[in-house]
């Protein structure tokens, strides 16, 4: 009875790797993709500095490239902290999860092919020893790279918001102060 379920578990651990590798392909493809939206987005930033320093010296009230916080309260107002907080933190989900998803796929990825590769070892079979441990360690690389990537992107982006927010803050205080 248990080397029925020890067999069934290890075929269908086998059909999970062609699904997890094309997984952590199109991560990887996304985590690039990524890069060049974050370098656009800065580069928006840098450019508009100028059109950001008006905003916080309350002269200007409108939409700026690259800042993502201060667009969403241009659109929707300020309600609350709370409300820009949630808004940032749903810019930064994708990369988020992708960050924390991503090793564990690897791991996955590394670990059903030591099955197979283990049972070619049992058998002499060292070409399939090979074969197994190349996917295993290119599958982990891969995975590393692209929570490596979007930590990286997050990081730096959570950064920027938080920046916004306080700022934002600090001119809604000021401005309640200078009405009051």
């Amino acid at each position: 009875m248990i080397s029925l379920l020890e067999n069934l578990m290890y075929e269908v651990s086998n059909t999970f790797l062609a699904p997890i590798l094309i997984l952590i392909v199109l991560l990887f493809i996304y985590s690039i993709f990524e890069i060049g939206v974050f370098f656009t987005q800065w580069f928006k930033r840098k450019k508009s500095e100028k059109n950001y320093k008006k905003f916080l010296k309350n002269e200007q009230f409108e939409f700026i490239k690259g800042y993502a916080i201060v667009n969403y309260l241009v659109n929707s107002g300020f309600n609350s902290l709370e409300d820009l907080e949630v808004h940032a933190y749903k810019k930064l989900q994708n990369t988020s999860i992708i960050t924390r998803v991503a090793p564990m796929l690897g791991l996955v990825a590394t670990m059903i092919p030591m099955g197979p590769a283990l049972k070619a070892l049992s058998s002499g079979n060292v070409q399939g020893i090979s074969e197994n441990l190349i996917i295993a360690f290119a599958a982990v690389i891969f995975a590393l790279i692209t929570a490596s990537i979007t930590y990286w992107i997050t990081t730096v982006r959570k950064g920027w918001y938080a920046h916004e927010i306080k700022d934002i803050l600090h001119l809604n205080k000021v401005t309640n102060e200078t009405v009051a």
